[in-house]
């Protein structure tokens, strides 16, 4: 389907995927589109919803500035998925509950991380060196990172809210893992770090927003090209998080799986992120804030809620999106509104058939607190095509 909606109140367009964007989100994209520095318009992805400063499945085009905010404070947070050559008809049920069991045991989820004797440091030591710099330079970082400074026992955890690690079936009853994580706690800590920074240079140079979470760094200043090291940094370690999470995972279904392989089919993307790209005549900084690239031929995965649809998908490189896609179904109520509405028997009928936790400490993921993730699909078929179709048999989450 086409653009649903475009606003026009505002120095550059919101070109809006979807009839279904509540107020305050609309006035979130309206904010945005009135900031000097946008570069042609704002795109909003079909799962667009309220966040904080920008809204959540937005793609922002800027001139010469980023928005700290607008990344996000989980920098990197993204997508990885996997096929295996084994099917539906090679695993027991009693399998996967093993399976749920020892995912639950190898994966540190929640605040929780590794211990020393079983950190990733292998993983992790690679990005050791460039943190120091950060630090070196910016000392308040150390203190910024609390008990998050064994940034090393990170590598590999899950973390908590609406992260998760699923074992799938496909349209061809395939077996696939994929997992939701991003930075983790050090690149929260790396993200407000900034924010601050952002916040405190536009009340140094007297320049009022329309929002203080859409404060930026232009290029050229002090803190830019600092900031720029440090959300790299982050994706990057997103990146491994989410691939070493993939090993462990592996490892722990050839214990209870039949003998199997990876296949080719691999996918591991951002969803929020900025990257330095080519728009409408112009390079630019593209800040993706719950929306993944999706330019022609680029892998995607699209997960809906537990107990929902998720799709591999590939990209058909739409400009008017800057190339991008939604990253998910995206939330319709928050979480506090979703504890009040459900209980542990909704989220027990709504997951049934998934091996997965139906405790109230989860009932704030429970699908009905997500929007159609086959609506979202429906509204952005100019932005990707689907390869495949996923519905998961176990779930894991923080």
């Amino acid at each position: 389907m086409p653009i649903k909606q475009v606003m026009t109140d505002q120095r550059v367009p919101v070109k809006i995927w979807t009839d279904d964007v509540d107020d305050k989100s609309k006035q979130q994209l309206t904010n945005i589109a009135s900031l000097p520095f946008i570069h042609h318009h704002v795109a909003a992805m079909p799962d667009v919803h309220l966040g904080m400063g920008a809204t959540i499945g937005s793609v922002i085009a800027t001139h010469k500035a980023i928005i700290p905010a607008a990344v996000g404070v989980d920098i990197g947070c993204g997508m990885v998925a996997c096929r295996l050559s084994i099917t539906g008809n090679d695993i027991e049920e009693k399998s996967l509950k093993k399976v749920f069991d020892q995912i639950s045991r190898d994966v540190p989820v929640g605040r929780a991380q590794h211990k020393d004797d079983r950190a990733l440091v292998d993983a992790a030591k690679p990005f050791e060196n460039r943190l120091d710099v950060m630090t070196q330079k910016h000392p308040q970082l150390l203190k910024a990172f609390g008990k998050f400074s064994k940034w090393i026992n990170q590598m590999g955890t899950l973390g908590g809210g609406n992260h998760f690690i699923e074992v799938c079936l496909d349209e061809s009853n395939q077996v696939w893992i994929m997992l939701h994580s991003g930075s983790r706690g050090i690149g929260n800590a790396l993200a407000d770090y900034f924010i601050q920074l952002a916040r405190a240079d536009m009340e140094r140079w007297m320049i009022h927003l329309p929002d203080r979470d859409l404060a930026y760094f232009p290029e050229g200043t002090e803190h830019f090209d600092d900031y720029v090291e440090a959300v790299t940094w982050a994706q990057e370690y997103a990146f491994q998080n989410r691939q070493s999470m993939v090993d462990l995972v592996l490892a722990g279904l050839r214990r209870h799986l039949p003998s199997f392989e990876v296949t080719s089919e691999v996918v591991n993307c951002h969803h929020n992120y900025v990257a330095q790209e080519h728009h409408y005549g112009a390079n630019v900084w593209v800040t993706r804030k719950g929306a993944i690239r999706a330019r022609e031929g680029d892998l995607g995965i699209i997960p809906g809620s537990m107990g929902a649809r998720s799709y591999i998908v590939r990209g058909l490189g739409n400009p008017e999106s800057f190339t991008s896609s939604a990253h998910g179904a995206g939330r319709r109520m928050s979480r506090t509104a979703a504890e009040k509405q459900f209980s542990e028997s909704d989220l027990a009928k709504q997951t049934e058939g998934v091996i997965c936790r139906k405790d109230k400490g989860v009932v704030d993921e429970i699908p009905g607190a997500y929007k159609d993730i086959d609506a979202v699909m429906e509204n952005q078929k100019d932005l990707t095509e689907t390869l495949h179709t996923l519905k998961q048999v176990v779930c894991v989450k923080g």
